[in-house]
């Protein structure tokens, strides 16, 4: 079963579209590292909860929209291996993602598969 790194994130209605050139760049590196897959997805039915949600969860505003994006790999230690990796890459290192969306309020974390039908 695959292994899988999850994120959630904000951004900026008016930075949406330099996210996505941001993103399909990132999911290039990451393929060519060997990820298995690599999705990004723009909030397009998450409403506003009163106690938990997907814009609450990232401190969203009215200005900005949510961004969920997963990452799939062979394994934990394949996963570790390629995200060492892009992280050295200049091509990552080098890109000012601060301006594009506030890192401090993404969560992410990793996840092993136990289900897929």
């Amino acid at each position: 079963m695959p292994y899988v790194d999850g994120f959630l994130l904000a951004v900026p209605k008016a930075n949406l579209e330099r996210y996505k050139d941001f993103a399909r760049r990132a999911g290039d590196i990451w393929k060519e590292y060997g990820a298995l897959s690599y999705v990004e997805c723009v909030a397009d039915d998450v409403p506003y909860g009163e106690f938990t949600s997907f814009p609450r969860a990232v401190h969203a505003t009215d200005e900005e929209t949510v961004i969920f994006a997963w990452i799939t790999y062979e394994s934990r230690a394949r996963r570790d291996e390629i995200n060492n990796k892009v992280m050295n890459d200049p091509r990552v290192a080098g890109e000012d993602w601060k301006e594009i969306f506030d890192g401090k309020r993404m969560i992410y974390g990793g996840f092993q598969s136990f289900l897929t039908l």
